[in-house]
């Protein structure tokens, strides 16, 4: 012990020499300006500051370094002396000792936050001293320096401490030199690296700076660091620079490196997929980026497939047509429903819709890779409202106009044969050209058909049958024209009879539905749908390439997580397909919800109240609540994706779907692990929300009972939410008018917690009469009368952590309360007061 103590006391030695006389054994003591103070060289402190910044010592050049900022606060009353501090920076800035320098840029953000602060007293200081110097180390020769540089300047523009000249006149220029094609291998690349991480800071304006400069090193054949870093932020660039730059300029470098001779390459490309396609046009997406993407999903390289296979659902996002989908997002992130009625511009006489359009809300959540369209992410909350919209005399007694019927060109192109057909609507009349179909395709209409029949109030259902019914009909009919034909040349042939065919050349619509029939062949033995028929919303390989992701060969060959991208991504591809073409999903959804792997149930626990708001009530009661029920009895951790969400669900399902799912509430206290309180606490506060949805009376039958068994747990953090349900459960009762009912639950309080043996249940009694006060959840007579009463015994209860919140309630709460609206009768304030004075001399004693 005797060396250790001389040891410190040699070291303190040293430390005087150098000039540190504050610094002690203890490292909270050192105060690093210490070298400031008057000693005994007579100096004065800009003196003693010049001394030690360009002193021989290194430890003493990096001590000055490190605590600028302080010294800079000693020197900021006066500006003669601020200046000379930042002249003395600048000198230090070419120390020829690296770790000082690297000290130096370690300090320029904080620095750089001081001057922004005293910005009226110090104009232009930083841009004047401090932004060359973090230029000119993009180029210092040291590696460590380089990086802190680089390091520095992200966080002044995250910060937005630099301002847009400093950056085009000082750092851009920089960059451009770094990025030539005879600069340093090292250099280019970091300068790239920097360069790609800055596009998403600046503006557009800037950015189209270092257009060119990119393009150029997206084709450097020398470095393939070089691409790979181009192509790992080649989002960000065409998102900044906008559709037709994208175009015009970036696609074709875009589809050099989709086919780079190295892997990585090609995964960085996958991975940044969507948001180039989010960058240019639907034609441009459809006819050029699809086959492209396709390209990637069949790469040679497993690390591609993945790649590209957990981004195709990101990818299918973009062509989402608010038109079709029923829904789109606004600037501010918020999904709307795109109002509907269907009315047409022909002014047919249709019964009105309803006078009332659904507002969805979306909270956005942010990641590296999140889509633009966030109905991709899983953990969003939805929140739907209703907003009331006023009757435009313009548009006759309709809300809006309907909107336009599905595409089916690219369908009717692939029918082998055409033939006219006359459909009449009233007056009008339209030719439709069609073709025949092989009876098993006709067999699978009619049973998609009979399928959508329960969904004909949906617009876009009732734009999908229509559809159908007309290919429907037109291979029927060729089918009887073709049956004739042959049936007349046969009898021509054999000298047969007439043709039975009956006046006017129009044939029988009965009996060819019934020769229909006749030639439809076993189910179990025909050939499925085709989906184009279905959708043409997105390229019918990309649809079949996401269905594919549920094989399990796909998982062995590719991704043993490609089940779970799948899940991930399928609320995305439903609100894109829409809720017509919900029937090509539904399979997939199923498959899914029954995985073995309980990561991608979890996953389709957390998503499917969007995925019911996607689909609407009718398809969500039909496909996705037995699914909700299965969810509902599957281990916590997909129990947990359900009761997150429980409140958006339910609230999309009709009252009397709704009101099943009170008798299993229950069934969320029992959890696998009686230590994941979490799953309480989330409960609790589901049910605040929830308790909105349904009536008094069920809130007192269902909810009381879980709310006082939560208000007894052994977690204090599941206490304290659930006092907050006991008050919006009171709040519920008196609001209703079911006073009775407030009063039969405020007894069952004070039996169970003012009574309680423990002193934690008493406890729990003087909290909730504080948060029952303070939220003004009952009246103040009622509460005085009623509850008052039995707070004021625990004044005199022997636990003095009950007296103490019992002190809190009365002086904080009570006494604030009924003295400011005058609702506590002079005897009750009274007793208030007796009773905190009593509490005040008790806690003196």
């Amino acid at each position: 012990m005797a060396g250790l103590s001389l040891y410190f006391e040699d070291s303190h030695d040293d430390l005087d020499d150098f000039g540190f006389d504050d610094y002690g054994s203890e490292c909270d003591g050192i105060r690093i300006t210490a070298f400031l103070d008057a000693g005994q060289d007579n100096l004065t402190p800009l003196g003693r500051l010049e001394k030690y910044a360009f002193s021989e010592n290194v430890f003493n050049r990096q001590i000055v370094a490190r605590g600028l900022l302080d010294v800079l606060r000693e020197f900021s009353d006066n500006e003669n002396d601020f200046i000379s501090v930042m002249e003395t920076v600048a000198r230090m800035s070419e120390d020829g000792e690296p770790t000082v320098r690297a000290e130096l840029m370690e300090q320029v953000p904080n620095i750089a936050m001081f001057l922004h602060e005293s910005q009226p007293n110090f104009p232009a200081a930083f841009s004047r001293y401090l932004v060359p110097i973090v230029v000119h180390y993009l180029t210092d020769p040291n590696n460590q320096v380089r990086k802190t540089s680089q390091a520095a300047l992200l966080v002044l523009l995250e910060q937005g401490l630099i301002c847009k000249g400093d950056m085009e006149t000082k750092v851009c220029p920089v960059l451009l030199d770094l990025t030539e094609p005879s600069s340093d291998d090292d250099y280019k690349i970091e300068a790239v690296a920097i360069m790609c991480k800055l596009v998403t800071m600046l503006s557009k304006e800037t950015v189209e700076q270092l257009l060119q400069r990119f393009c150029e090193l997206c084709s450097d054949a020398r470095l393939f660091q070089v691409r790979k870093v181009c192509a790992a932020n080649f989002g960000e660039f065409c998102s900044i620079v906008g559709r037709d730059a994208t175009e015009k300029l970036l696609m074709s470098k875009f589809f050099d490196l989709c086919s780079d001779s190295l892997w990585g390459i090609r995964k960085a490309c996958a991975d940044c997929f969507m948001i180039v396609s989010n960058s240019t046009s639907p034609e441009v997406r459809r006819t050029k980026l699809s086959p492209l993407f396709s390209s990637l999903i069949s790469d040679q390289s497993r690390w591609v497939r993945q790649a590209a296979f957990q981004s195709l659902g990101r990818f299918i996002s973009t062509f989402a047509n608010p038109s079709s989908t029923g829904l789109y997002f606004k600037e501010d992130g918020t999904l709307l429903e795109v109002p509907t009625c269907p009315s047409d511009r022909l002014g047919h006489k249709h019964k009105p819709a309803a006078k009332h359009t659904h507002c969805h809300r979306t909270t956005l959540a942010s990641s590296p890779h999140s889509p633009t369209l966030s109905h991709l992410l899983p953990h969003v909350d939805i929140f739907p409202d209703i907003e009331s919209s006023s009757t435009n005399q313009n548009f006759n007694s309709f809300l809006y106009w309907r909107p336009p019927l599905v595409d089916i060109s690219q369908e009717l192109e692939m029918l082998k044969g055409q033939g006219p057909l006359t459909r009449t609507e009233g007056e009008k009349e339209e030719e439709v050209v069609v073709s025949s179909l092989d009876p098993a395709t006709c067999f699978q209409i009619q049973k998609v058909l009979d399928c959508l029949q329960p969904h004909m109030d949906d617009p876009d259902v009732q734009a999908q049958v229509q559809v159908l019914s007309a290919a429907l009909k037109a291979a029927q009919l060729e089918s009887q024209s073709e049956e004739e034909g042959q049936s007349e040349s046969q009898s021509e042939e054999e000298g047969g009879s007439e043709s039975q065919t009956p006046e006017g050349g129009e044939p029988d619509e009965e009996s060819s539905q019934n020769r229909v029939e006749t030639q439809t062949p076993d189910l179990n033995h025909s050939c499925p749908l085709p989906p184009s028929l279905l959708q043409n919303v997105i390229p019918q390989q990309l649809l079949d390439q996401y269905l594919s992701m549920t094989d399990p060969a796909q998982a062995q060959t590719v991704d043993t997580e490609i089940a779970k991208h799948c899940a991930f991504s399928l609320p995305g591809v439903a609100l894109t397909l829409g809720r017509q073409n919900w029937h090509c999903l539904k399979d997939t959804y199923e498959t899914l919800a029954t995985d073995v792997q309980w990561k991608v149930r979890r996953t389709l626990a957390f998503s499917i109240h969007d995925l019911a708001l996607i689909l609407g009530d009718q398809l969500t009661a039909a496909d996705l609540v037995p699914i909700f029920n299965g969810f509902l009895k599957d281990l916590d951790e997909v129990r947990i994706g359900v009761l997150k969400h429980l409140y958006d669900f339910l609230k999309l399902l009709h009252a009397e779907n709704r009101r099943e799912y009170l008798y299993q509430l229950q069934e969320f206290m029992v959890t696998d692990n009686s230590r994941n309180w979490r799953f309480r606490y989330q409960l609790a506060e589901q049910l605040i929300l929830i308790m909105e949805l349904y009536s008094h009376d069920d809130v007192y039958n269902y909810l009381r009972q879980i709310a006082l068994t939560l208000c007894s747990d052994k977690v204090s953090e599941v206490r304290w939410i659930s006092y907050q349900l006991v008050v919006e459960i009171l709040r519920k009762m008196y609001a209703c008018g079911a006073h009775e009912l407030g009063l039969n639950f405020s007894n069952e309080l004070i039996v169970r917690f003012c009574h309680c043996p423990k002193w934690v249940g008493r406890q729990a009694f003087a909290f909730i009469c504080q948060a029952i006060v303070e939220e003004d959840c009952m009246p103040m007579d009622q509460f005085a009368q009623h509850l008052l009463p039995s707070l004021l015994s625990l004044s005199l209860d022997p636990v003095a952590n009950v007296r103490v919140l019992v002190a809190k309630a009365l002086r904080q709460s009570v006494m604030e309360k009924g003295k400011d609206w005058a609702l506590l009768s002079t005897q009750e304030y009274g007793s208030c007061m007796r009773c905190f004075m009593l509490l005040r001399k008790s806690r003196m004693e």
